[in-house]
């Protein structure tokens, strides 16, 4: 005979409330979505991309045939599905890949009344959101150690998919930093978290993937409350991703200390990124995500263009 399993009512609102924050979450990733599209579109106008039709080896669309090409460039087999012809179009082989990591660690979910949304979520928006704007510019896009490099339509749904699937599964612990960057010869990276970390940990990471022509772009977030220390009397500070702990007596005593601190941090981070060519970015949380991605929209044009040899197309 089968086994017969029998759950109590501890079993029963257990898995309820697992389902329930299952389905939140998914809702959750469903509006960042939805947001990473809609300020992508904001910027997008204007945004020439290399990404054309070309001599390259990889599919990248089906298109209407046009009267008088030659009947040797139709797919048949597409064309066989409708009334209609179609051309089956390569991609430019001169698209570049880009690799995007997004820190979803513990420090990432603050959010204090000055910021329009939590880091997490702001670095969420941004890198499913440059991603759209890479893939829409001819190029090769993954997420770090989740989705390897793909230029196709759907790329903010497939991200977010795997993003989604990573947090539900049994024993996710998101890290500070990615354990690595297998960056391909010539490739380029976008890292988006708050680097509230030892920057010697940065540094060492940056200098592991930046051989064979590869650099990247830091994007580092911050909420308001963490540039102006509001804080008075006794206050407790403490470290959500780890044990750590510090307690002040004065707060406002400490605030021209703690600041000094932030900024030596922040240009320890700034070196470090610089010294290996990459790029370094402070963005706010109480400014419009537009903003941020705009200025690293920029800098990718250039650093690609770079890299390519010419302008945009």
């Amino acid at each position: 005979m089968p086994e017969i399993s029998l759950l109590g009512p501890e079993d029963v609102r257990v898995g309820f409330r697992h389902r329930t924050e299952a389905l939140a979450l998914a809702q959750h990733f469903q509006d960042l979505v939805v947001a990473a599209k809609e300020v992508a579109a904001s910027v997008l106008h204007g945004v020439h991309g290399r990404r054309r039709a070309g001599q390259g080896e990889t599919f990248w669309q089906f298109r209407a045939f046009d009267r008088g090409e030659a009947a040797t460039r139709i797919d048949w087999r597409r064309s066989a599905k409708d009334a209609r012809l179609y051309v089956r179009e390569r991609e430019w082989e001169a698209a570049h890949t880009v690799l995007v990591w997004i820190d979803r660690s513990a420090s990432m979910g603050f959010s204090s009344a000055l910021a329009l949304q939590s880091k997490a979520d702001r670095a969420l928006v941004l890198g499913l959101a440059v991603a759209d704007l890479l893939v829409r510019g001819g190029e090769r896009v993954g997420l770090a150690g989740l989705v390897a490099p793909l230029a196709v339509r759907n790329v903010v749904e497939r991200f977010a998919e795997a993003l989604l699937h990573d947090e539900q599964r049994s024993g996710y612990v998101p890290a500070e930093l990615p354990k690595g960057l297998s960056l391909p010869r010539n490739g380029r990276a976008v890292l988006i978290g708050d680097f509230l970390c030892d920057p010697q940990e940065v540094a060492r990471l940056i200098a592991a993937s930046g051989t064979r022509g590869a650099r990247g772009h830091l994007v580092m977030i911050a909420d308001p409350v963490e540039d102006a220390f509001p804080f008075s009397g006794h206050v407790e500070l403490v470290d959500v991703d780890s044990r750590a702990r510090l307690r002040i007596g004065e707060a406002t005593a400490f605030r021209d200390t703690y600041l000094r601190r932030l900024e030596l941090h922040r240009d320890a981070i700034r070196a470090a990124a610089r010294a290996r060519g990459w790029s370094f970015t402070l963005h706010r949380t109480d400014r419009p995500a537009t903003e941020a991605l705009l200025a690293l929209r920029m800098l990718l044009e250039a650093d690609l263009d770079t890299k390519a040899g010419g302008g945009v197309a």
